[in-house]
């Protein structure tokens, strides 16, 4: 779960155990504000699910083998579909703080991928278009919206929200694709689902900081697990 997300994850189901997830092989502490550093196992009718709250993000400079470890290790664990969230920043100036939106592709602007070797991966429709179907079947309000990952930790500049717009991108941010690329290596069917939690640089003229990412989390927590907790009977 992205910055943002931790309040709305206690609506997904009953938590049977929580660990820290640095107690477990391979995972780093959390170095952003609103990532929890923990896993739970949570269970959701007939359902159990993984959920990782916090990620390690490529700017922390530990490798991109640690930003793919934990899906990699839900993979391993059984499951067979994953739902990536972020918080990030909107180019369209109608997606107010607090406006979920589904990713209907991406672009990595990270100049690396998660795979190793010669495995060509095939990313047509990374994101899993019977999800997202089934998220506007809960809520036909939400947008869809291409998400373009830039390396960070510092926030774009407006020129470079600008070229993402000409690139095609409608959502900015520091995560999500490089996870979203070893979720399919690994067989994985994928959801992405990004909270606007600002305008992107040179949208408005507010400056950005991560207080306002973790306010706009709070504010939309209600609704976020209500759309979790209605979609993930259907995964």
């Amino acid at each position: 779960m992205g910055s943002g997300w931790l309040p709305a994850v206690d609506a997904l189901g009953t938590t049977t155990a929580e660990v820290a997830s640095t107690d477990l092989p391979g995972f780093a502490p959390p170095a952003v504000a609103g990532h929890a550093g923990t896993i739970r196992s949570v269970r959701a009718g007939e359902l159990r699910l993984l959920v990782l709250l916090g990620r390690t993000h490529l700017y922390e400079d530990r490798g991109v083998r640690a930003v793919a470890h934990g899906v990699r290790t839900a993979a391993a664990a059984g499951c067979r579909a994953v739902v990536l969230t972020n918080g990030c920043g909107g180019l369209d100036p109608s997606w107010t703080p607090g406006t979920p939106v589904l990713i209907s592709d991406h672009l990595n602007l990270t100049a690396t991928s998660p795979i190793e070797g010669a495995s060509f991966v095939d990313l047509t429709d990374l994101y899993s278009p019977r999800l997202r179907e089934l998220c506007r079947s809960v809520d036909p309000t939400l947008a869809e919206g291409v998400y373009a990952q830039f390396r960070g930790p510092h926030y774009e500049t407006p020129a470079e929200v600008r070229m993402a717009g000409v690139l095609g991108a409608s959502l900015v941010g520091m995560s999500t694709t490089l996870e979203a690329i070893a979720a399919r290596e690994a067989q994985m069917e994928v959801l992405g689902l990004s909270l606007v939690t600002n305008l992107a640089a040179g949208i408005s003229d507010s400056p950005l900081n991560h207080e306002e990412v973790l306010e706009a989390g709070r504010a939309a927590a209600t609704r976020m697990g209500d759309l979790l907790a209605a979609v993930v009977p259907g995964i």
